[in-house]
């Protein structure tokens, strides 16, 4: 059983690595924009994140994004997304390909 949440937790990060913000070239996974994913028994999955900036243009389309991507997996009963501003996002919590991407490194 542990291993089928591991596996559609994995499905999720690499549909996740799908989404982008329009104005940044890396996917909000590899920009640290994802802090958690948490699916429950019946399969309805709840992802915190936030955004680079509150004020962020974009971020309706990024959620429905992620919503969308998410919910198309066939496993997934239904998705909600968290809008969170604390902690705040930071440089750090970039992958360090993100990094490299945009010239940090």
């Amino acid at each position: 059983m542990e291993n089928n949440w591991m596996e559609l937790e994995e499905k999720i990060v690499k549909m996740l690595q799908t989404v982008y913000d329009p104005e940044i070239p890396v996917n909000i996974y590899d920009l640290g924009l994802i802090y958690d994913v948490d699916i429950d028994d019946n399969k309805n999955v709840t992802i915190t994140m936030t955004l680079t900036a509150p004020a962020c243009p974009a971020a309706d389309f990024i959620m429905e994004d992620v919503k969308m991507k998410t919910a198309s997996i066939p496993e997934v009963k239904d998705v909600d997304v968290k809008i969170v501003f604390e902690p705040e996002w930071h440089q750090g919590l970039m992958s360090e390909e993100a990094k490299l991407e945009l010239g940090f490194l």
